[in-house]
């Protein structure tokens, strides 16, 4: 079997390492905990709903800074004999739990908007507006900082801290509604709005985490290019047991068998694999691992793998 990396491939799988360094995130952490502090006394003070729901997301922003510091470092490990791909899908798993912790957040917040719904409470508007107006400072500096970021685990972060922007600058327009109207049944209102607000991002999460944990093809990688593409190198005649799979966020993987001239010698072999892995790269596929077969290897003329039973075609 021949493995290459082609000289082109850019390593993205770190995103941490360039654009958020350690020190950042600790500013975020720090941040944020002002934030939920604040917020949790003026929601306290002022009987807000929408204040104590925007307090329980800044609270899960708390965890995701803190897993995504966590998983920047658990990706710095070199690859083992026992993790032979090292941890990068430590970012991965710290992005499920944020958006799962988001889903939770969620219902606790549509529970208690249901009760404020029977029974409203009296809204004191002045601390809505201090308090949030110190969350939404706060969010969007640290959210507008990292917005470019592709890494999958920040992304996560900076929609938690973007999602609590717009919820604070909800929250303030809800204070002064109450403040001139008294009309205190928009507080649960608004925190309706912030629960779906919440709950269209963190299931956006889930299901790319999830989809990067069952292995599914990455988004934007569409299977019958990647075969074109393999195919159009001269040479390989025909390709069967493809496999597309995410590491991390920004780092594709490949592994396939492909069948040529059996009398290719080893030099024109090379030659052909790193024409494949040039046309691969640009597909946004940069760990490449491509087994060459002659045609009289027994082989499935499905292009993926049948999976019947436990033997996998490899000699």
């Amino acid at each position: 079997m021949s493995e290459h990396n082609h000289v082109h491939a850019h390593d993205h799988g770190n995103v941490f390492h360039s654009h958020a360094p350690a020190g950042r995130m600790r500013l975020a952490f720090l941040l944020t905990l002002i934030i939920l502090v604040v917020e949790v006394l003026g929601g306290w003070v002022s009987h807000s709903l929408a204040l104590l729901s925007d307090a329980g997301h800044v609270l899960t922003d708390i965890g995701a800074i803190g897993l995504s510091w966590y998983a920047m470092k658990q990706s710095e490990k070199p690859a083992s004999e026992g993790m032979t791909f090292g941890y990068y899908r430590a970012g991965i798993l710290a992005a499920f739990v944020n958006g799962i912790t988001l889903i939770l957040i969620t219902i606790w917040i549509l529970w208690e908007a249901y009760s404020r719904f029977q029974h409203p409470e009296h809204v004191t508007p002045t601390w809505m507006f201090v308090s949030a107006g110190v969350g939404l400072a706060m969010n969007l500096y640290l959210g507008l900082g990292m917005r470019h970021e592709e890494n999958i685990n920040v992304r996560s972060a900076v929609l938690h801290m973007l999602g609590d922007a717009a919820a604070s600058a909800g929250v303030i327009v809800g204070g002064i509604i109450i403040l001139f109207t008294h009309w205190y049944v928009i507080d649960p209102v608004l925190s309706v709005l912030i629960a779906l607000l919440i709950a269209r991002g963190a299931w956006k999460i889930v299901k790319q985490t999830v989809s990067v944990l069952m292995e599914g093809t990455p988004s934007g990688v569409e299977i019958p290019k990647v075969v074109n593409a393999i195919t159009s190198v001269q040479g390989i005649q025909h390709v069967h047991d493809l496999h597309v799979w995410t590491i991390t966020s920004g780092r594709n993987a490949l592994s396939c068998h492909v069948v040529v001239d059996g009398k290719m010698t080893v030099e024109d072999t090379q030659k052909l694999l790193r024409d494949a892995e040039h046309k691969l790269v640009h597909l946004g596929i940069g760990h490449v691992t491509i087994q060459t077969e002659d045609p009289t290897h027994l082989h499935d003329e499905s292009i993926l793998c049948k999976n019947d039973g436990i033997e996998d075609h490899h000699h």
